[in-house]
């Protein structure tokens, strides 16, 4: 076993090596992204692991399924320069939303409360101007940015125009806008019968939070059947229809003066100059906040949550701001290889239960697709074959329009776990834009936290440095660095010549994949591939001639044999 992983790894470092350096030539619509939620992957600074009074451990692994474990930006720049995502064949990496979130915690499991959920993954912004402190620095995460560029690797983040986090009882009690009783150790405490509700329903008593003017109300009337008056989860939603101006709210301003200086090193330089009232609406301050991000550090792309809940036009003005954001970064950092890019700045978006469909509402809001949600994700070979030919079809029909087809994501572990090595098959031989999970490519178990009522978050357990599963690794690998180096198998035109074998083409390349090859059984590459060609099936590295329209590779031992000129 070990001959074998040093061998993959070897030939890894030789195709890694061969698609290192030269002309990009990245298309966003086969690529692979890696998305990973920062506090859970690798922790390179333990003294940034607390801050803001939380508390990360609360006794046991279900109660601090939903506490900051440690990951953060240094971790994940150690990760870079060891070559780990290079050596998956990453294209692009996503990452949790680095925005500050909300200090304190969230009822777990909504009204059961049956464990404290901070904002680790990103998605409760507390502030839109500055970097959580257990995420790292401004300068560490540019440091990450670039290190992310200089390999050729786009940097995707997520926008959320929907809402901000929670108003929790710690936050309540370091800015004022609630009467809780509480000192900051008593409010940073679990309390199990601490009602959210309860605590929400007094909000009209409260001074110096986000008032009506920004904030949608559950007790207002709204038809909760309609996307866009539904307030998520109970979460207090931005107006997004509203054209009137505001001021910011008192509690970010009361915060900023608190802070002073003393944060520098956390706040958004590009964002500073947006922490003053304007004759704006609440989308607008919320759009120019988040664009800022691009502006500063030359993010590539958004994944935008939850899109069916925001206007369609909101999504339109957050692409036009960061298409013209990009562009300024590209213009003020002509030293930086990513300044030589020109493809578009990139969003796509969840909105359940979306499949490869086009849709022509988000596509003329700047979408470049939606997240594909019924990627088939039990690992199946004997079916996969008419699927990507669906998916090939699809964009063919339209090219502008991408796929983003998944096999688990922080909200669904809905792969094969057993049987993740031809679930990897299936999802990174597919046509389209792909995107892994952390820790799908090593076997990472789910936490204790399955035992909660509110089972997800076992989803984002740890990341397993201390118990890869190498072989699996090794097969993530290398089918990546074939999609790499063959960017027709995302983005290539398909012919299914039966049910285990298929032909991509594009204008420059031809190439193969035939599933469950026997060793001794010859593959027809015929009329693609012509008598007295040599072959290679890049997978075992396996070389052939062709013979009366046929090719044999004797070392083939893998479920897949992917064949190409070489």
């Amino acid at each position: 076993m070990k001959t074998r992983v040093l061998l993959i790894s070897v030939l890894v470092s030789l195709l890694s090596s061969f698609s290192g350096a030269g002309a990009d030539n990245f298309d966003w619509g086969g690529a692979t992204v890696y998305f990973v939620i920062t506090d859970r992957f690798s922790n390179g600074d333990s003294s940034n692991d607390v801050n803001y009074g939380r508390i990360t451990d609360y006794g046991s692994e279900r109660l601090n399924a939903a506490t900051f474990h440690g990951g953060d930006f240094k971790g994940m720049l150690q990760k870079v320069n060891e070559g780990y995502f290079r050596e998956l064949g990453v294209d692009v990496v996503w990452m949790t939303d680095v925005y500050e979130q909300i200090h304190g915690w969230m009822s777990g499991s909504g009204a059961i409360n049956d464990f404290p959920h901070y904002g680790y993954h990103g998605y409760y912004p507390l502030d839109y101007t500055q970097i959580d402190k257990n995420y790292g620095t401004v300068e560490e995460f540019r440091a990450l940015v670039d290190a992310l560029h200089a390999q050729g690797i786009r940097v995707m983040l997520g926008a959320n125009l929907n809402d901000p986090g929670y108003p929790v009882l710690l936050d309540a009690v370091q800015y004022g806008f609630a009467d809780t009783g509480l000192t900051e150790a008593e409010a940073a405490r679990h309390i199990r019968e601490w009602s959210f509700d309860d605590f929400y329903a007094g909000r009209l008593g409260w001074n110096g939070w986000y008032g009506r003017e920004w904030i949608r109300m559950p007790d207002e009337g709204w038809d909760e059947s309609d996307p866009l008056q539904a307030t998520l989860y109970g979460m207090p939603d931005f107006k997004d229809e509203s054209e009137e101006p505001v001021r910011i709210p008192d509690f970010l301003k009361r915060k900023w003066k608190g802070e002073k200086r003393a944060n520098d090193a956390w706040v958004n330089p590009s964002a500073r100059s947006l922490r003053v009232d304007r004759k704006w609406s609440p989308m607008q301050y919320v759009i120019a906040w988040i664009a800022s991000w691009v502006e500063e550090f030359g993010i590539d792309g958004f994944r935008c949550d939850i899109v069916e809940n925001v206007r369609p036009g909101r999504w339109k003005e957050l692409n036009e701001a960061c298409n013209a954001a990009l562009s300024r970064w590209r213009a003020a950092h002509p030293q930086d290889p990513a300044s030589k890019w020109t493809d578009s700045f990139y969003m796509t978006g969840d909105c359940e239960p979306t499949g490869i469909e086009y849709n022509e509402k988000y596509a003329g809001a700047g979408l470049a697709s939606l997240v594909n949600c019924r990627f088939p994700k039990l690992g199946d070979l004997d079916a996969i074959m008419y699927t990507w030919q669906a998916y090939a079809d699809s964009i063919a029909a339209h090219p502008d329009w991408h796929l983003f087809s998944y096999l688990n994501n922080s909200y669904h572990r809905e792969a094969d776990m057993q049987n993740m090595r031809d679930c990897a098959t299936t999802l990174l031989l597919s046509p389209g834009a792909v995107q892994l999970f952390y820790g799908d490519e090593t076997a990472r178990p789910l936490s204790d936290a399955r035992l909660n009522v509110d089972s997800n978050q076992a989803f984002r357990s740890d990341m397993n440095w201390d118990s890869i599963d190498t072989e699996l690794l090794g097969h993530f690998r290398r089918l990546g660095q074939i999609r790499k180096a063959h960017p027709v198998i995302g983005t290539g035109r398909q012919v299914t010549l039966d049910g285990r074998t298929c032909v991509r083409t594009d204008s420059t390349e031809t190439v193969l994949i035939h599933l469950r090859p026997e060793p001794e059984t010859a593959i027809s590459v015929t009329p693609w591939f012509a008598d007295g060609e040599e072959l290679t099936e890049l997978y075992s590295g396996d070389t052939a001639i062709v013979k009366e329209g046929k090719v044999s590779f004797p070392g083939v031992t893998a479920s897949v044999a992917v064949i190409a000129r070489q």
